[in-house]
């Protein structure tokens, strides 16, 4: 089955039936995407990170877990790993973040903006952007601080996850924009539908 290609820095959304598998790949290595995923009947419940943290008891999600919804419903259950370490913590990329942590005068719009632009169409206004899971991001946290780090993905060309859906949705996933989450590069992100 061929895949569909994020380019750099973009966003994409897609409608999953009930069952089916949802697998974003990494074609080149250390690049993140992240994503975002509705009831696609009633738009009003969404991804939690808060939950399915809670529920799996750790932060690392992997093979076998469940993202929870706002409401404690299953969503999407991660059936396949070939890197074992995402995020769930850290919220969208955004023009805001950028020049707040980088100083950026002339940001980029990020996962925010393109996460916006392919939620739109369903009616989800921008406030309405939950935290993302962000395949493949590699995020250390000190036990002791609590500080985090934010590392180059563990991700290597080809390496995916896949998600079967446990409810019709939407997703949003993206090419992640922000260079420190993927080792300060842009490239592309694919995905397929089976």
């Amino acid at each position: 089955m061929k895949a569909h290609v994020i380019q750099p820095r973009s966003g994409a959304s897609v409608k999953l039936a009930k069952g089916q598998v949802l697998t974003v790949i990494d074609p080149e290595g250390e690049q993140v995407s992240d994503l975002i995923a509705y009831n696609a009947r009633d738009t009003e419940e969404y991804i939690s990170s808060g939950r399915s943290i809670d529920y799996a008891s750790r932060i690392f999600l992997t093979k076998g877990d469940i993202l929870y919804s706002n409401r404690s419903n299953p969503m999407l259950t991660i059936v396949r790993d070939d890197v074992g370490r995402h995020d769930f913590s850290l919220t969208p990329c955004s023009k805001e973040m950028f020049r707040i942590i980088y100083n950026d005068e002339a940001p980029h719009h990020g996962c925010q903006g393109n996460l916006e632009r392919a939620m739109a169409s369903f009616g989800i206004s921008p406030d309405r952007i939950p935290i993302a899971f962000n395949v493949f991001m590699h995020v250390d946290v000190n036990s002791k601080t609590g500080e985090i780090k934010v590392l180059p993905p563990l991700s290597k060309p080809g390496d995916s996850t896949s998600f079967r859906a446990e409810m019709e949705l939407i997703v949003g996933l993206t090419a992640c924009s922000a260079g420190q989450s993927n080792n300060f590069t842009y490239k592309p992100i694919h995905y397929r539908v089976e």
